[in-house]
């Protein structure tokens, strides 16, 4: 009973995080005007708008004028579902719990909305990084960074409730300097910009939640994962063929040979690090968080 409560309140939460997905983007505001049609403006109904099976026994298209909706509003609805339940299957009822399926949420919003439109919103990332340092108060990210610190340099002076802070702090300092060192270096390289300062500022609000270390393991993933499935991309674009007439008219314009002009053109793809970066963070909160490591551990 349990686990299906956290199901069916993430899947009703994973309904709101569509409108924040939908809407913040463009200004809008997450609380009115209700749901509606954007084509033919009718209010969706109380009884189409439940999570999941209104979309299925609507058959995907809006009631009134049989606009197709996207699959990304179940999806999105299911997969938050599925974070609480995990969330609760990690680290039980406890407010930890509460501070990942936060966290969780943050990320699925960051995570679809640069995934749609390229846009990192500070209207997230900003009451995110807030709401890590609130946390770390309560529920430190167990880093260790800090302990060292008070430790070493501070003999012990500084008090126990500022250690998570504190570790919240050079989390989010150490995983945004290091990305925006990245971007820095890449943009002296390559002479063009890698990344977006959106993604700097997401990783200042993940290393608030994971810490320095949770925030450089992320960054690690996140890079690794964007960069494996963006060669995969490029190998793919180029053997379909994609902007193959545009090639072709550089080409004719002297520019260079069609071959090299494609494979130039397809590496320009860029896909968005935001993404990645969020799906690195869920991995660490999963994977790498003591209560799953106890329980992954602990014999029968």
């Amino acid at each position: 009973m349990v686990l299906f409560f956290f199901f069916i309140f993430g899947i009703i939460i994973g309904s709101f995080l569509n409108v924040c997905i939908s809407r913040i983007p463009e200004g809008q505001s997450i609380v009115s005007p209700g749901s509606r049609c954007p084509r033919c403006f009718t209010p969706i109904k109380p009884y189409d708008n439940v999570p999941i099976l209104g979309w299925l026994w609507l058959r995907g298209k809006c009631r009134s004028c049989a606009l197709p909706v996207s699959p990304m509003y179940p999806l999105i609805e299911l997969v938050t579902g599925l974070l609480f339940v995990g969330c609760y299957l990690s680290f039980g009822l406890t407010v930890e719990t509460f501070k990942w399926i936060v966290f969780s949420c943050i990320i699925v919003v960051l995570a679809i909305t640069d995934l749609r439109v390229r846009i990192l919103p500070d209207a997230v990332n900003l009451p995110g990084f807030i709401a890590g340092l609130i946390f770390a108060y309560f529920v430190p990210p167990g880093d260790g960074t800090a302990i060292l610190l008070n430790v070493r340099l501070f003999h012990g002076l500084l008090p126990e409730g500022s250690l998570g802070i504190l570790d919240a702090l050079l989390g989010a300092a150490f995983g945004s300097l290091l990305l925006w060192g990245a971007a820095a270096l890449y943009k002296v390289i390559r002479s063009r910009e890698g990344m977006g300062f959106g993604d700097v500022k997401m990783m200042a609000m993940v290393g608030a939640f994971l810490g320095l270390r949770g925030s450089f393991i992320t960054i690690l993933l996140g890079t690794l994962l964007g960069s494996i499935l963006g060669l995969g991309l490029i190998l793919a674009l180029y053997a379909i063929g994609w902007k193959r007439r545009l090639a072709e008219r550089a080409s004719r314009r002297g520019l260079g040979k069609v071959r090299s002009l494609r494979w130039a053109i397809a590496a320009q793809y860029q896909l968005p690090l935001g993404t990645f970066l969020g799906i690195g963070a869920l991995v660490v909160v999963f994977l790498f968080s003591s209560p799953v490591i106890n329980l992954t551990s602990r014999t029968p």
